[in-house]
């Protein structure tokens, strides 16, 4: 005869290889073979509910069996969470997004609102939802985890689209007079030491290059100060790594030490010089300190500089963004900037198939910040600017150079 322990067993040994509906036949098979009592003694065995035994009893024999594959007909089981709460979505949605459903004052507005945070603002409402059936309410609405997207840029100037063809006519013509195009920019700027860079490199299973866990300044080390010249038609840039500050002064030297080590023997005949540049920055269209250090340059070289700016809130189009700047960062990707020398090393071996190579160098040189130009300084600039949007485009002549 089968006592409630040898039961109590089979079920142990079965029990993990059944789906719902198979327990729930087996139970009921095991009632029914034990006759008076059974359900309850199977219930009391296998510590199922005797409801479910009796409808594992029942099941057998139902001239109408589940169609295979099903555990339970059709309609059976808990009801979704909005069919059983209709008002829970509406609930829900309002704390997702106060706001946007007229509820600028809801407390849920300015904090973390994960699936645990939202079930307790529900059961306090009334309605009462664990954290799972909140995450499947808000997948089967179409909600997702996103981060936040840039593309909202502010208003285009009238003038932006043309401005962009006149550039592009600017550099057409200089490059087909053999005279030098470049565009000129500052890279972000690196903390140095061990810190975290973003990226991945190859490196042996379980041992990451450990790195510091907060990125505090290291005072000895500052941080390092990039600036970019990139020559578009020869594909070559230069860069100087400063250690002090981001000036116009620190641009046009950088501009400078690439017409010496660079462009001056690529351009023996050179008479004219493109700049462009980004209207903000140490290479602003409205810095004084730019155009009188630009007028230093064209009297040093000989050289007519014309400097053609990007409307603001372009500077993505700015060659040297894609051309150059983007490569510098995928050649140090995941390699922590420890010392100058790395980021000169690093930023000095970039180069890509199409033939983008790129020197480096440190600029030591210290650069003063609010630095005041005089009414008479500026003056003194020979300053030409151009019939079409002369504050975007113009030319600066050197002293001793006729018009």
């Amino acid at each position: 005869m089968t006592t409630e322990e040898d039961l109590r067993q089979r079920f142990a040994q079965y029990s993990p290889h059944l789906n719902e509906r198979q327990r729930r036949l087996w139970v009921g098979t095991e009632a029914k073979a034990l006759g008076r009592g059974g359900i309850t003694l199977v219930a009391r065995a296998t510590g199922m509910s005797r409801r479910v035994v009796s409808a594992g009893v029942k099941e057998l024999d139902a001239p109408d069996p589940l169609p295979v594959g099903r555990c339970r007909r059709a309609g059976g089981g808990r009801k979704p969470a909005q069919v059983a709460d209709p008002e829970v979505w509406a609930v829900l949605e309002s704390l997702v997004d106060p706001t946007a459903r007229g509820d600028p004052m809801n407390p849920l507005r300015w904090t973390l609102k994960s699936v645990r945070q939202l079930a307790a603002e529900l059961a306090a409402r009334c309605h009462r939802l664990g954290r799972t059936a909140v995450a499947k309410l808000l997948h089967d609405h179409d909600y997702r985890l996103q981060s936040n997207r840039k593309s909202r840029e502010d208003a285009d100037h009238p003038d932006r689209h043309a401005q962009f063809e006149y550039i592009n006519g600017q550099m057409t013509a200089f490059l087909a007079a053999d005279q030098p195009g470049v565009s000129v920019d500052g890279k972000k700027k690196e903390l140095v030491g061990d810190f975290k860079n973003g990226g991945r490199e190859w490196r042996p299973s379980g041992q990451p290059e450990e790195v510091r866990v907060h990125d505090f300044v290291i005072p000895e080390l500052g941080r390092a100060t990039p600036y970019g010249v990139y020559d578009l038609k020869a594909n070559q840039g230069w860069v100087s790594v400063g250690l002090s500050h981001d000036t116009a002064a620190f641009a046009v030297a950088t501009l400078r030490r690439w017409w010496q080590e660079m462009g001056r023997a690529r351009y023996p005949a050179a008479t004219r010089l493109l700049v462009c540049a980004d209207a903000g920055g140490s290479n602003g269209p409205r810095l004084r300190l730019w155009k009188v250090e630009l007028q230093k340059f064209a009297d040093e070289t000989g050289l007519a500089v014309t400097v053609c700016h990007y409307p603001r809130g372009t500077s993505k189009w700015n060659k040297i963004e894609h051309r150059m700047f983007s490569f510098i960062t995928v050649n140090w990707r995941g390699k922590p900037l420890r010392t100058y020398q790395t980021i000169v090393s690093l930023i000095g071996a970039t180069t890509t198939t199409t033939g983008l190579r790129v020197r480096c160098e440190l600029d030591p040189a210290v650069y003063p910040t609010k630095v005041k130009v005089s009414d008479q300084e500026l003056a003194a600039v020979r300053l030409k600017p151009h019939e079409f949007h002369g504050d975007w485009n113009y030319t600066i002549l050197p002293r001793d150079r006729p018009d």
